[in-house]
């Protein structure tokens, strides 16, 4: 989401073995505007590796979720990474190899409290992902989904601050709850 990050860190990247890393900047709340872009990219270069990996919806109750919650959150989670994957999968079939990973959520196990229309979503990416394995295993491309827990970021700093806003405690108590 930030090219000078992006420049920073793949300026830091070691190209000792003929690697090369290479980024694509895109806006996900605008898919037309990211198949374009992923497109030019890969009419010049084959991607071999792909990660999936886009920041949650706001947290929030189910039943107090506006419906285009659901639809934003879809768009950028599933339409996105099926662009993504799509733009991608003829470079690796011909190549006989790549790897699709999405980094999701514990939620597609077990429904995570306040996180109603990520946990929502979450499970549709992870069988959408599962439906890919079963499609593209056999051209030597695997799928695999990445379901990390509660992991110390801005994003989890932000749900244990709202948390203890409403419950009118400190963070460090919520995060202890946790």
């Amino acid at each position: 989401r930030d090219e000078n990050k992006l420049k920073s860190v793949s300026a830091d990247l070691d190209s000792s073995k003929a690697q090369k890393h290479n980024y694509v900047v895109a806006d996900f709340t605008k898919p037309d505007e990211l198949k374009k872009r992923v497109e030019e990219y890969t009419k010049e270069n084959t991607i071999h590796i792909l990660i999936n990996n886009t920041g949650g919806p706001p947290g929030g109750p189910i039943l107090e979720a506006k419906t285009e919650e659901f639809t934003q959150a879809f768009s950028n989670h599933l339409i996105c990474n099926h662009i993504l994957v799509q733009a991608v999968v003829s470079g690796m079939k011909k190549e006989k190899y790549g790897r699709i990973i999405n980094i999701i959520s514990t939620s597609v196990k077990q429904p995570i409290k306040g996180l109603g229309v990520s946990n929502t979503i979450r499970a549709a990416v992870a069988n959408w992902s599962k439906t890919l394995a079963g499609e593209l295993g056999p051209f030597g491309i695997t799928v695999n989904n990445i379901l990390p827990g509660a992991t110390h970021t801005e994003r989890l700093n932000s749900l244990l601050d709202a948390r203890a806003g409403k419950a009118g405690i400190s963070v460090k108590e919520e995060e202890q709850k946790w």
